[in-house]
């Protein structure tokens, strides 16, 4: 049982903690009367979405008397459980008598933590949740919350809010203006290789903190919570899949590549561990959609949610950037049931919307006369042929290009302008 006294100092504290936080805002748009439940990676800057969102109201003339903020990962609330969330409520009320807007951040460590959160909605208080388990998205919390709660998956900076946590604005004249331009892609060259966690983009040793981070998510959030002891296995797992990045995987795949280091693991494990970073956010997978049509399990591909980590685990890495960041991009953008796949049979296709007829090949640099490039041209002509695109495309790092073949425009867009748009 947590005691009234402790609460009311963490919930004091961290009125302080919230106002001297300076935000840069994100360009995320909360609906006045929304309960929003805010999930994605560690770091990725959920609490400051919170803190965005405080601030905003401090500012439009509401007070602390109207809010309440409790970070879950304070280690004066170790120990608590669902029975004391309530709690919160009443040691508020011996200070305010206004009922309180509550802000929870990373509540996942509280089992039951849905059912508070659902009476909360059900007795008409507005609440924000942050946690850093992907279960908070699955069916069976949905199923609790009962639509009654916005989910929206957190990821670290894109590249426009990146530009502008560094001092740069982008207009439609910067994109041709050429000092402007060419600081947009100098900035964009940070970006690509060390991704966009919030607390990072303004350091200079972006290595050491991605590291930190890191080894938080696998030694804390994945080793730890599920008692794995084997670090080294898990490990090399990831930076195995780190290697494997362009192409399906399969378990048993995966397993023999991890055991030919002399790891001793076995598939089950394997299975297990890979769903642990999944919950931990840090794995993202893509399913074949010429599997699903059919009915027929599939081996996804597995991307990495921020390219800074990524980058971490690979020595020659350019190729494997690019497509994780267009993958990243794109969840980010349609979301991740059932509206970005890849495409295998025959021809490979990197990525394919089918609800906006959208095909992707990613390859970082274009050379017509390349037998690699053309093969990505003419898999694009035959998808087209199959589900007759709107619109196909080719990202590459920095080359530009219109490509009329066989009835089909494709459009080869730079990957830092491509990210720049709609």
């Amino acid at each position: 049982m947590i005691r009234r006294e402790i609460l009311k100092e963490v919930l004091l504290d961290n009125r302080n903690e919230v106002v001297k936080h300076q935000v840069i805002p994100r360009s995320f748009q909360f609906e006045e009367f929304g309960n929003y439940v805010f999930v994605g990676i560690r770091r990725a800057g959920k609490s400051f979405l919170l803190y965005q969102r405080i601030q905003e109201l401090l500012h439009n003339g509401h007070t602390w008397n109207e809010m309440l903020y409790v970070n879950f990962e304070d280690e004066r609330l170790i120990g608590m459980t669902a029975a004391d969330l309530n709690l919160i409520l009443e040691v508020h009320a011996e200070m305010s008598t206004d009922r309180p807007m509550l802000f929870l951040d990373e509540i996942q460590n509280i089992d039951g933590w849905d059912k508070f959160v659902r009476r909360l909605a059900d007795n008409k208080y507005r609440a924000y949740v942050t946690g850093s388990n992907a279960k908070m998205l699955s069916q069976d919390v949905a199923t609790t919350l009962g639509g009654r709660y916005i989910t929206v998956h957190v990821y670290p900076y894109d590249f426009k809010e990146f530009l502008y946590a560094n001092g740069v604005e982008v207009t439609e004249n910067s994109l041709f203006a050429t000092e402007s331009r060419a600081e947009i892609k100098r900035i964009f060259n940070d970006y690509f290789r060390s991704g966009g966690f919030p607390e990072g983009a303004s350091l200079a040793a972006k290595r050491d903190y991605l590291t930190s981070v890191y080894q938080k998510i696998y030694l804390g959030d994945i080793a730890a919570r599920h008692s794995i002891e084997n670090t080294f296995a898990l490990r090399i797992l990831f930076r195995k899949l780190a290697e494997s990045i362009k192409q399906p995987v399969s378990f048993t795949r995966i397993t023999n590549i991890v055991a030919s280091t002399g790891v001793k693991i076995s598939k089950n494990t394997v299975i297990n561990y890979m769903e642990y970073a999944k919950d931990a956010c840090l794995l993202i997978p893509i399913q074949n959609i010429a599997d699903k049509l059919v009915e027929r399990e599939t081996n996804p591909k597995y991307y990495f949610a921020d390219n800074g980590i990524l980058n971490l685990l690979l020595l020659d890495a350019d190729t494997s950037l690019l497509e994780n960041l267009v993958a990243v991009t794109l969840l980010r953008r349609y979301g991740t049931d059932d509206a970005v796949f890849f495409y295998n049979r025959n021809v490979e296709v990197d990525f394919y919307l089918p609800d906006t007829g959208v095909a992707i090949q990613v390859c970082y640099a274009m050379n017509l006369s390349d037998e690699t490039f053309q093969r990505e041209v003419q898999a694009l002509v035959k998808l087209n042929k199959v589900f007759e695109c709107r619109q196909l495309l080719i990202i590459t790092y920095d080359d530009e290009e219109r490509i009329e073949l066989e009835k089909c425009a494709i459009e080869v867009i730079p990957v830092w302008k491509w990210l720049l748009g709609k």
